[in-house]
């Protein structure tokens, strides 16, 4: 007994972390999607119809910051990876300083300016100005926090608890505005036939906004108490970044994954366009509700679930597995076009992709980690947060395609806002949009598919050489800097 007793003590991983620092991580990744769901799932509606500036130019204002991104991005990635770790470590400090100026710029972005002013210059200004203000913010938040996970532990069993948790984190603060907006920020109409449509109330924004706010900043402080940075990072961390970044483009998991990060990010920043469907075409708003649902709960289900089968089957095959799930429901949604009485078929197949994405979303932030623990395995060089940051910038460019490419669409297939804003059913332009909503999901999650299933190399049995050169490098240093103490 003694002897099995020893044999355990020496199988757990110097860096094992627990129920605690997974919950304090899933609460930081809360406060982000509290803000970030809010923004980019409702603030174009804001724009469109409360604002009422045209969709073209809406689309061009998002094309237009997200370029600032390629400033941003690599910036904050700089920053971060060049600065010292105080008393609090290198990366939780962010958490702290970021929190309250990033959830206020969050609220500042649903001001109803339109009160002071209604030339659309002015209009214009204000919203480049505090998109691009909140843009930064995320970024100067997102960086630090995604780049945590590699120092809370270096445990691969660590990494997959922290990606599962910060999936459930991402459920609550993803699931929370989507899930309760609809019943503040719509105000429901009657027409002149007896039939209602729902109109975007400015008001019910900013207040569903302050709600936001206030819950971000209470998340992120709660994680930056119930989180530890064990694996030690560079007391004068001297990083070449423009090597550091030339070796990314050179590495085939990175670039699979900044592909699929493209596509993930865009696909779900796509489907907030559903919100002009559940408006227009069903005529329901309070879809957006069963539809948060559709894909939140398969997710939930399979929590418990995922890390035991990606223990088994690895990452890349349990993602593969998933997003192949998502394709074929989202081609045959395109395929049957659900007719407006047919909301149900529409959430069922909703439910199917939900199911699929889940393995994908669940895993997600364990690949990113494992992609961090490979170029330091094949080059030396401790890049997390220069990785993370290009991974950002990747993933805006998704949500910039999503957002420039969805609404010139919907601006192709007839969407005015002067018109749309105060209607519910147009025909012609409602079937653009039901088709608009369909194509791009069957195409997005196919590619996602194929990517993982024929381009992402790190299989399970090619990680174990990375697991066990990463542990022994962190012991190193652990053990450099305690004899230099």
């Amino acid at each position: 007994m003694a002897k099995k007793e020893k044999n355990n003590a020496e199988n757990v991983h110097p860096n094992k972390i627990g129920i605690k620092e997974g919950v304090g991580y899933m609460l930081g990744d809360a406060g982000n999607l509290f803000v970030l769901t809010y923004v980019s799932s409702f603030l174009k509606v804001f724009y469109t119809d409360v604002l009422q500036i045209a969709t073209d130019k809406v689309a061009n204002l998002f094309l237009i910051t997200r370029l600032w991104d390629a400033i941003n991005d690599p910036m904050w990635g700089t920053i971060v990876a060049k600065r010292k770790p105080n008393k609090d470590g290198k990366y939780r400090s962010y958490i702290k300083f970021i929190a309250i100026p990033l959830a206020l710029s969050q609220l500042i972005c649903f001001f109803d300016i339109s009160r002071v002013t209604n030339k659309e210059w002015a209009l214009l200004t204000f919203a480049y100005v505090t998109y691009i203000a909140f843009g930064m913010l995320y970024t100067g938040m997102n960086v630090p926090f995604g780049s945590l996970a590699s120092v809370i532990t270096d445990d691969p069993d660590g990494r997959t608890l922290l990606s599962t948790f910060r999936t459930i984190g991402g459920g609550i603060g993803g699931a929370a505005p989507l899930l309760i907006a609809p019943f503040i920020i719509y105000t429901k109409v009657k027409n002149a036939d007896g039939t209602t449509h729902n109109e975007a109330n400015a008001k019910g924004m900013f207040i569903f906004a302050l709600i936001m706010t206030v819950c971000a900043i209470v998340f992120y402080f709660a994680c930056f108490k119930n989180t530890k940075e064990r694996v030690p990072s560079e007391a004068n961390p001297q990083i070449n970044m423009k090597k550091a970044y030339g070796e990314m483009l050179k590495s085939r998991p990175f670039v699979v994954l900044a592909l699929t990060g493209i596509l993930i990010s865009g696909q779900l920043q796509f489907a907030s366009l559903n919100q002009y469907l559940y408006k227009n075409y069903f005529c329901n708003t309070n879809l957006s509700v069963i539809g948060t649902i559709a894909q939140y709960l398969p997710m939930a289900l399979m929590i418990p679930f995922v890390p035991k089968l990606v223990k088994r089957f690895g990452k890349k095959e349990i993602s593969a597995f998933g997003a192949f799930f998502s394709g074929v429901a989202a081609i045959a949604c395109f395929v049957l076009k659900p007719e407006r009485n047919q909301s149900w078929l529409f959430m069922l197949l909703l439910f199917i992709i939900g199911f699929g994405y889940s393995f994908v979303s669940i895993t997600n932030w364990a690949v990113v980690a494992d992609v961090i623990d490979y170029q330091e395995y094949k080059t030396g060089i401790k890049s997390a947060s220069a990785i993370y940051a290009v991974y950002t910038f990747c993933r805006k460019l998704g949500q910039t395609a999503a957002d420039y490419g969805g609404l010139m669409l919907l601006s192709k297939v007839g969407y005015d806002p002067k018109v749309m804003a105060n209607s519910g059913y147009v025909e012609g332009v409602s079937e653009g949009i039901l088709m608009v909503c369909t194509l791009i999901p069957a195409i997005t999650y196919t590619l996602i598919f194929l990517l993982y299933k024929f381009a992402y190399p790190l299989t399970k049995e090619k990680l174990v050489p990375v697991y066990e050169a990463i542990r022994k490098a962190n012991a190193k240093n652990a053990e450099s800097d305690s004899i230099a103490e």
